[in-house]
């Protein structure tokens, strides 16, 4: 009887963030930008209301593509003008 060996290839998957860590991590990242304790964060309030300026989002935008290691939008934030709104958008673009 012969046996034969098989051979795998195995592949790293990086597990997907959920919605909640997506959102956490972009209430840091305006919060240490603002200097200011993340729970005085609102996820409603559009980043132009927290003097977001388009430096600022573009920079946020660039790291929140290195994080999720996924090619995003540079004017993202433009088209999604709130946390909210921004962390839906991306949970369902990640997922598919």
């Amino acid at each position: 009887m012969e046996i034969k060996s098989i051979q795998t290839m195995s592949t790293t998957v990086k597990k997907l963030p959920t919605q909640r860590e997506i959102q956490t991590w972009i209430v840091n990242y305006v919060a240490e930008l603002l200097e200011v304790n993340p729970n005085r964060i609102d996820v409603t309030i559009p980043f132009d209301r927290y003097g977001l300026d388009s430096s600022a989002a573009v920079g946020l935008a660039g790291d929140l593509e290195d994080w999720l290691d996924r090619e995003l939008d540079p004017t993202l934030l433009y088209d999604y003008p709130t946390i909210k709104t921004l962390t839906q958008h991306l949970i369902e673009s990640l997922s598919d």
